[in-house]
């Protein structure tokens, strides 16, 4: 099984080998950030190291959702894969996949977290997003961060002041990774008949802050500003990995898991290529991005947009 890269990481420099292995690699990964491109016999130094550490349990380490330390692991996942020779696309994800497992009693839950009957919610009945947010407010520690992130996203709305998208999103990942998922995906993918739980669902993430600029960038300058950041960039691999279309297969899906696939997309919420609905009136995401003056770059801006808007997986 593949073992924690913070435990993994002190495994390997309490051993001199493995240790000045991996200092070059974070040399390599350093340079990286700093230098458009690295010189033949620093590609050759880097991609030795990183063959060197074949037998050291860094090499397939991973980082749990959830986890304490998470930045701080992500950082040595990315040190390890520093992927000198490949693509940004083709990276594995750091984080491990979720479980199918989607359905949730509600009344159950409720009574759970309430201690009484859940009779104050049937009023919720035509409103499955109003029913979440109601089941959520009875958790302490839901009602908590949403609280949190609604009061931080929301701060200059209305006014010439700006929000603090950082802040904004920081609040969003504290919600969705430290709350239970069965009332998050609940919030985040209730199913609506009409417009008005439309638009609840797609205020969630409160969109002004957390998801839309006075115009909208080109995806290919928010795919630079995912990969400048470990979350960001791990979350977006462990999307690609489990939300792969494939044309061939029954349900559009690579690895038939759908369960994986949501949580991978709800981790990208919070980064700074946050998806969201694009109307009250359909289960359409996006991100909130265009691809046009592309340039010669406009297949691959083509390719980031087409992730979230036509991906049949998702």
């Amino acid at each position: 099984p593949s073992s924690d890269c913070v435990v993994a990481e002190q495994l390997c420099l309490s051993d001199s080998t493995c240790n000045a292995t991996y200092r070059t690699l974070e040399n390599c990964a350093l340079a990286k950030t700093r230098l458009p491109s690295l010189d033949h016999n620093s590609r050759v130094r880097c991609l030795n190291a990183e063959l060197d550490l074949g037998n050291s349990s860094l090499l397939h380490c991973k980082c749990h959702r959830r986890m304490k330390r998470q930045e701080h692991c992500l950082r040595i996942f990315w040190t390890i894969h520093s992927s000198m020779t490949g693509a940004e696309n083709n990276h594995e994800s750091p984080l491990p996949s979720a479980v199918e497992h989607w359905k949730t009693d509600y009344n159950k839950l409720a009574a759970l977290v309430s201690g009484k009957n859940c009779s104050q919610l049937a009023g919720d009945a035509t409103n499955p997003c109003l029913r979440a947010t109601h089941i959520c407010n009875l958790s302490k520690k839901c009602f908590r961060l949403r609280t949190d992130y609604a009061s931080i996203c929301t701060k200059g709305a209305g006014s010439e002041d700006v929000c603090d998208r950082r802040k904004c999103h920081r609040g969003l990942r504290n919600f969705f990774e430290k709350v239970p998922e069965d009332f998050t995906k609940r919030i985040l993918f209730c199913p609506c008949q009409d417009e008005f739980c439309g638009e609840r669902r797609r205020k969630t993430i409160v969109p002004d802050c957390s998801f839309q600029y006075n115009t909208k960038p080109n995806c290919l300058w928010l795919l630079d500003s995912c990969l400048e950041d470990h979350i960001c960039k791990s979350r977006l691999a462990d999307f690609q990995q489990n939300c792969q279309p494939v044309d061939t297969s029954p349900d559009g899906c690579s690895l038939h898991n759908h369960a994986a696939c949501l949580q991978a997309y709800m981790g990208m919420i919070g980064t700074p290529m946050t998806p969201n609905y694009v109307s009250n009136s359909s289960v359409e995401v996006s991100l909130w991005c265009t691809c046009e003056n592309s340039g010669n770059q406009k297949e691959k801006c083509d390719e980031i947009l087409s992730m979230f808007e036509s991906n049949k997986c998702l």
